[in-house]
């Protein structure tokens, strides 16, 4: 798994448009921000819903502060994903140094 902070990770999806951004947070974390183009699937729902994505689909996975991110970017590369990226310190991280227009919480 690659780490990345939201300077570098805003320059590679802008180089890689079709780059998923996956959100784990709770729905309530999610209605409060996010980073456009996300798709919001709940940390519950993750394992339900990872067969949804091809193997070699390159995908980064976002919470508030990349703890649970980190988390499920680790089980899916145990379950043969090859191109995971986390997104280090969150969406706070993106909110203070990529789009401070963002709320924070």
């Amino acid at each position: 798994m690659i780490e990345m902070n939201a300077v570098e990770l805003n320059e590679y999806i802008t180089k890689n448009p079709n780059t998923l951004l996956i959100d784990v947070r709770e729905n309530w974390e999610y209605s409060v921000v996010s980073i456009k183009g996300s798709i919001h699937i709940p940390i519950s729902e993750i394992q339900s819903k990872m067969h949804d994505y091809e193997e070699e689909n390159t995908i980064v996975f976002i919470c508030h502060h990349g703890i649970r991110s980190r988390m499920v970017g680790l089980y899916f590369e145990q379950n043969d994903f090859t191109n995971i990226i986390n997104l280090r310190g969150g969406i706070d991280s993106w909110a203070k140094t990529v789009d401070r227009s963002m709320a924070t919480y």
